[in-house]
């Protein structure tokens, strides 16, 4: 094999592990009970999210130079999910009813939320960044 090819594989690998981190540290986020617990309930979990979803998109386009339109294009489809909160028609709430719908949608806006998207497409972007560095 050659090496782009494993460079290639690599990276791929390091997205996946990276998920496999992420994912479960944003569910922990939802239901952490300790100090600061509401912080970690209402907004960490949101700075995981979108570094959630920077990873899944990195995975499908993971070159470094994309690393910055992944976290902008990641950054507006959040905020339109986060507003999209604001409007409540049966289908919408049938889907938010289901835990995988809350998870992914939301159930309410808050204006909080989109500091906290800043953050998170922003960590998201320093760790695409860095697994691109590691293989390049």
């Amino acid at each position: 094999m050659s090496r782009a090819f494993n460079s290639y594989l690599s990276r791929r690998l390091a997205i996946i592990l990276s998920l496999c981190v992420i994912t479960p540290a944003g569910f922990a986020c939802k239901f952490y009970a300790g100090p600061g617990g509401g912080w970690f309930n209402d907004y960490g979990g949101g700075v995981a999210y979108e570094i959630f979803w920077c990873l899944v998109v990195f995975f499908f386009w993971p070159e470094k130079k994309a690393a910055v339109k992944i976290a902008v294009w990641v950054f507006i489809v959040t905020c339109l999910l986060e507003t999209l909160q604001l409007w409540h028609p049966p289908f919408l709430r049938q889907i938010r009813s289901t835990f995988p719908g809350k998870a992914l949608l939301g159930t309410t806006f808050a204006w909080w939320d989109f500091p906290h998207y800043v953050i998170g497409t922003f960590l998201g972007w320093l760790w695409m960044r860095a697994l691109g560095r590691n293989h390049d």
